[in-house]
């Protein structure tokens, strides 16, 4: 009884858009802090060493809401997973580059790094997991 309940609620496309929103809350929030907070994003973008800082924030609001959206409405999962992995890794590349610091400055930049790598499988993880889903279904 346990085992068939599991199943249910893994096979669910109730439990899967659950599991989507929950992989993309820190996108979306992101993404929308980035619009609604605008002059505190270009400092960011600035503090980073990103300019034209407005052409950096903009990009990473479309980039992080247009991905979000494709994953979320699961439609074209792969390529919303894509374009939030490559947003992540230059995060890590640009952003969060610890072999440049030394101390506590390079360890929270590790950590950010090693976080960022997570989610990049996490979503490589949707990315499958879409397929499969759809794969299964059209049977």
């Amino acid at each position: 009884m346990m085992k068939r309940f599991i199943e249910n609620l893994l096979e669910s496309d109730g439990g899967w858009l659950i599991v989507r929103l929950l992989l993309l809350v820190i996108f979306i929030s992101s993404g929308l802090a980035k619009l609604l907070d605008f002059e505190g994003s270009l400092a960011e973008m600035r503090a980073a060493g990103l300019h034209p800082d407005w052409l950096f924030n903009i990009a990473s609001a479309l980039v992080l809401l247009s991905g979000s959206a494709l994953i979320l409405f699961d439609r074209f999962v792969w390529l919303g997973a894509g374009m939030l992995s490559v947003f992540l890794f230059f995060t890590i590349v640009m952003v969060h580059t610890f072999w440049l610091f030394s101390g506590d400055v390079a360890k929270i930049s590790l950590y950010f790094a090693l976080e960022h790598t997570t989610v990049i499988g996490g979503l490589m993880a949707t990315a499958i997991a879409s397929h499969l889903r759809k794969k299964i279904k059209s049977k």
